[in-house]
């Protein structure tokens, strides 16, 4: 399995020896030895993983690359994150996924009704099994625990990822800016049950569902 580590906060290095990883296509900055780069069609899902994200607005162009050596990846210096998974499932928005174990599956899952964040609607981007993926974010993302006592509310602006037992929900017609007499249009917030963890960045992508 390739090994996944930071260079600074901004460049992820991924050691390989024969093992192949996918990133997202064009994020490879430098590489030694020998590699095999090779674009995916829809995320590497084939025809049907294609399809789906084309009628779901949940674009995630990504490449294979596999080799001996190390390759380096960043994207626009956003800083990054590493997530390792133990035969479980992270979320994550297409945006802010940069690089995962070619051994691990991914996919689209609906996440219900609600405001859609850019380039993901309805529909969030699933990492699936065990191994490692590399999040990107604006500004160093922030984890927050979630507990069944303390169910936790994010803007869908702001939100990066997230993993464990949650239930996830929307509520419409509120926002973070409401409260401050900001706000405008319909608008929606993020709802985490359970007990798991959220992914959050410093700052806030422009939406398609009112002004959050």
């Amino acid at each position: 399995m390739a090994t996944f580590r930071l260079q600074g906060s901004r460049v992820l290095a991924v050691d390989m020896t024969g093992d192949a990883v996918k990133a997202k296509n064009g994020s490879m900055v430098a590489y030694d030895g020998t590699m095999i780069f090779k674009k995916l069609t829809g995320g590497g899902e084939g025809i049907r993983g294609m399809v789906t994200r084309r009628l779901t607005n949940e674009q995630m162009t990504v490449m294979e690359v596999k080799g001996h050596g190390t390759c380096w990846f960043a994207d626009h210096a956003t800083e990054i994150s590493l997530v390792g998974l133990q035969s479980d499932k992270l979320y994550v928005e297409s945006s802010n996924l940069l690089c995962t174990d070619a051994g691990l599956r991914t996919g689209t899952t609906f996440t219900g009704l609600r405001g859609a964040t850019q380039g993901n609607g309805v529909f969030t981007t699933t990492v699936e099994g065990t191994g490692q993926a590399a999040l990107i974010s604006d500004g160093p993302a922030v984890i927050l625990r979630v507990t069944k006592q303390y169910p936790l509310h994010v803007d869908p602006g702001a939100y990066v990822a997230h993993q464990g037992n949650l239930k996830q929900s929307f509520q419409s017609g509120v926002t973070f800016r409401t409260f401050m007499g900001e706000g405008g249009g319909e608008a929606f917030q993020m709802r985490f049950e359970g007990d798991g963890l959220v992914y959050v960045q410093a700052s806030e992508r422009n939406t398609i569902a009112g002004d959050v």
